[in-house]
Formats: structure tokens, C-alpha cells, sequence
């Protein structure tokens, strides 16, 4: 696969949630049909080990068999993807990107060391070392809402100005003023936001996202891509919706419950249907129970009928 350059990475790309068995083993069959649906869906890239993927509860025997198993096939389909390389130890994050540059990804993403949160200066030296063994292989930051450090938009202009080679970035988005910052980023590498604020991102100058929708049905959210770009109209008046839906349906398994990103991800997967994946993770962390799925189920259909099989 050829690296891609920034203005190459867009759309709605899909992550690859682990189907974790009783034993913690992961299930590789599983994983694969999982792989072929992604690859029928239309979607404009595969990435992994993002927060979805548990990427900081591999062995690195997991991450070597998985990416032996996407490679393959994304080679195969000539799909767009990217490796997630990112790990708490920037040690073992760089022994995953000199490993990852061998399957020949369209982009590496990394996120900033998480036990001691580097300072600028740090976070430079950081990239450097990792931008320089991916090379020609591009870096995407991934820098979400909960990183211990999460970056502003003139700590982006920063890295660029010191010359690390990123091809794009993950955040959060935000709003009016925060595009307006991002401005000379924009202009310069590709920027992911939220999968349900992608409409009114893309409306903005973001670029595209490693969708949160996608992992409710990557089908449809490719769908609502397309309508971005030809009926911007319409796909905010779907924003609404699915944010509706996320607001009233899925935000309190966070905030009054205590689960992870990672579980709501895996339960939005269930939710939509397209996968069978249960919403087990890794120990030690809790998946949503699978006598909530159809409840919540219910809702979904009510609000966003077209991502729900």
C-alpha cells in the first residue's frame, strides 16, 4: 500500500474492535469477518488500535497477529489503512511503529506518551524519533478528549513549525473559534473530528473523522458522508438526530455509570448490528451488558432508523 499524503486522508474511516472471548483470547475468525464487512461497507479507510481497539491491552504477539490479518486483507481489497501504534510507554510505541512501517499502512497514528505527559519540548522529541523510523510511512496524532494532554490548536502549529512530518490529526473539534485557530493546521494536514459533529465539521474545514457513527453501522455513516457532500442541508439535519441520540442513549453509560469510551464503542457496534462482536472487553475493564442492546436498540430505531439493521 502507497503512504498517503495529507490532502489523501478523508472521510469517514472505521475502526477494528477486538472480539474478546471468555478466556481473553482474541477470536481471529471473528476478527476477520469483521475485517470483510469493513471492507464491503464503502468506507474510506480501516484504522486500528484506536480507543475501540483496546490498543493498551495488546501483547505485542495481538498486535503483530492482528495487523498480519488486516494488512493481508486491506492489501488484497486495496482499502486504505492505517495502524494504531500508540501505547503509555514511548518505548514500546516506537517498537510498534519500526514493526508497523513492515505492513506497508497508508498512515501510522500515535498518541503522546500517557504516564508522564510530555511538555512541548518533549512532545517534539517524541515525534521526531517516531516520525523518522516511520518515514516514508506518514503520522497521525491522535489526540482525543481524554489524552492526559490534550493539545490547542497553536501546539499543533507548533509541531508543524518544528517540521515533524504529520499528515493529520484526531481531536475533538469544537467550535467557531476553535476552527478559526485551527486555520493554518487545516490548511496544512488532515484533521479528524467526532463522527457526530462530522456535518458541521466538514462544513468548517475538517477533513474527515475516525467515526464514532462508523462503529454504530460503517454502512451508513459512509452514507451520511456522501450526503455531507452533496446535501449539506440535510446531513446537519441528521447531526441532530444521531446527536440526539448519543446525548439521551448512550452519554449516560458514561457519565452515571462509569463506562469507558472503549465499551460504549464496542455496545454502539451491537446497537447497529452489522457485526457480532459482544460488547466483552479486556480484562480488567467492564463491557456494557448485553441485556441492555436491546432497549437500546429500541431507541436507535426511533431516532436514527437508517443505522439500525
Amino acid at each position: 500500500m502507497i503512504p498517503l499524503k495529507a490532502q489523501e486522508i478523508y472521510g469517514t474511516w472505521a475502526t477494528l474492535f477486538l472480539p474478546v472471548r471468555e478466556d481473553e483470547s482474541i477470536d481471529y475468525a471473528l476478527l476477520e469477518d469483521e475485517i470483510e464487512h469493513l471492507l464491503q461497507s464503502g468506507v474510506n479507510g480501516i484504522y486500528t488500535n484506536g480507543t475501540a481497539g483496546e490498543f493498551y491491552n495488546q501483547t505485542e504477539d495481538e498486535f503483530d497477529q492482528l495487523h498480519d490479518l488486516l494488512s493481508r486483507k486491506c492489501e488484497e481489497a486495496q482499502v486504505p489503512f492505517q495502524i494504531g501504534c500508540g501505547h503509555m510507554s514511548p518505548v514500546i510505541s516506537l517498537e510498534r511503529v519500526k514493526r508497523a512501517k513492515s505492513w506497508k499502512p497508508s498512515a501510522i497514528q500515535v498518541i503522546l506518551p500517557d504516564w508522564n505527559p510530555p511538555s512541548s519540548k518533549e512532545t517534539l522529541i517524541f515525534l521526531e524519533k517516531l516520525a523518522a523510523w516511520a518515514d516514508p510511512v506518514g503520522l497521525v496524532l491522535y489526540n482525543p478528549p481524554h489524552a492526559k494532554r490534550v493539545l490547542l490548536p497553536h501546539d499543533f502549529e507548533k509541531i508543524l513549525d518544528a517540521g515533524i512530518p504529520l499528515v493529520g490529526c484526531k481531536v475533538a473539534g469544537g467550535d467557531d473559534n476553535w476552527y478559526k485557530a485551527m486555520n493554518g493546521v487545516l490548511r496544512n494536514i488532515s484533521v479528524f473530528v467526532a463522527g457526530h459533529k462530522l456535518a458541521t465539521g466538514i462544513q468548517q474545514g475538517a477533513h474527515g473523522s475516525y467515526s464514532n457513527v462508523a462503529c454504530l453501522n460503517p454502512t451508513a455513516a459512509q452514507l451520511w458522508y456522501g450526503m455531507m457532500l452533496k446535501n449539506a442541508d440535510a446531513a446537519v439535519s441528521m447531526e441532530k438526530r444521531i446527536q440526539s441520540f448519543f446525548q439521551d442513549s448512550i452519554l449516560p453509560y458514561i457519565t452515571d455509570y462509569g463506562y469507558s469510551n472503549t465499551a460504549v464503542d464496542k455496545f454502539l457496534a451491537r446497537i447497529g448490528g452489522w457485526c457480532r462482536i459482544e460488547t466483552r472487553l479486556k480484562w480488567p475493564y467492564r463491557g456494557i451488558p448485553e441485556s441492555d442492546v436491546d432497549k437500546v436498540r429500541k431507541e436507535a430505531k426511533e431516532i436514527i432508523p437508517e443505522f439500525i439493521l
